[in-house]
This record gives C-alpha cells, structure tokens and sequence, in this order.
C-alpha cells in the first residue's frame, strides 16, 4: 500500500511541474506566435493589393463579416480597407476560410479594388497533399484570379476560355474548388459591402 501512494505521490507531482512548465512556455511564445500571425497576413496583404500604402481594420466591415456568417461553407474571418499613400480608400483585403479542403481549411487572402476586380488571391493556410493540392499555393494558380472583375468564379479541367473560369489543378479538384469557393465567398461579401 505504502508504494502505492509513493507512485500516485510521484505521479500527481510530475503532472503538476509539468503543467506549470507547459503554462510558462505558452505565455513565452504566445506574443511571438501573435505577432508572427500578423506578419504572415501583413506580407499577405502587400501580395494581394501591392498598390496600397496602408491597411486599415474597420469595425463596420468587420461587423458586417460577423453578421455574414459562412457564406457557401466559406467563413469570412476579417475585412480591412487598403489605401494608397494619400489615404485614399482604393479597395479591401477579404480573409475567407473555407472547410472544403481536401487536407481541411484553407484560409486565404484576397485583394479587390473599388471596382471589384481582383488583385490577388494569397492562401494563409493550407494543409492538402504536397505535389496535388499544395500546387494551390504557386503562382500558376494563384495568379489566375489576378486582375478580373467578375461576379464569380468557376473552375474548368479542359481549360480556361473566360475570364470566370479557373484551371483546375491536376489532381486536385477539391482542392481547387475549395479555393474557388473561398474566392467566390470573399466576392460575394464584397458585393454586399458595395450594394451590387
């Protein structure tokens, strides 16, 4: 019995040390972790819309997101306004997530001007299989997207005849059509926001 309660007094100390540790470590990395977020959606921004001097959070438009909801399985996570070096609003960085991944959620970044025409799609985070879905992240594909003003995207796998249609990735059509999706999602708030 004595060696019974030495194990659990042995056991229940090492769980407290290690609690106490792992707490400490999470307080060490969280600011860096936080801050390391925002310069990947810093960098992310200056990718989509490299024109804009600023980028500026606005409650209102962020509000509006959180009223949206999921919008076609595609959540808008946050909106900021992107201004050139006169102040001047020239347009809006969306970040959508979307639960269609083949690998689960792709967050990603995508830059529209006053116009509604796309300036760049960057992906946040993606987590699908290397050499299929990761090919999402190349500027192959992302570079699809850039400089169209339509009101929706589709994607195509005998290749791209419009301005609205996307080549598909080579084995990796969930993939590509959660990105789409992702895309059309950020579009279709932006039409909201703009009253089209």
């Amino acid at each position: 019995m004595g060696s019974f309660v030495k194990n659990v007094l042995c056991l229940t100390i090492i769980t407290l040390v290690a609690g106490v540790g792992l707490g400490a470590v999470y307080d060490v990395t969280k600011e860096p972790i936080r801050q390391m977020e925002e310069n990947t959606k810093l960098k992310a921004y200056r990718a989509v819309f490299p024109d804009a001097a600023e980028f500026k959070e606005d409650d209102d438009l962020n509000e509006k997101a959180a009223v949206a909801g999921t919008i076609d399985g595609c959540d808008i996570d946050s909106v900021v306004i992107a201004s050139d070096a006169s102040g001047n609003d020239i347009g809006y960085v969306i970040n959508v997530t979307t639960h269609e991944g083949y690998g689960g959620d792709i967050s990603i970044s995508m830059g529209a001007d006053n116009s509604g025409t796309v300036r760049g799609v960057e992906i946040l985070k993606i987590s699908e299989t290397a050499g299929l879905g990761m090919k999402a992240t190349e500027p192959k594909f992302k570079d699809q997207f850039k400089d169209k003003n339509v009101t929706m995207f589709s994607y195509t796998k005998s290749g791209a005849k419009s301005d609205f249609e996307i080549d598909a990735i080579s084995g990796a059509t969930i993939t590509t059509k959660a990105v789409v999706n992702a895309v059309n999602c950020g579009l279709s708030f932006l039409g909201s926001v703009r009253g089209d």
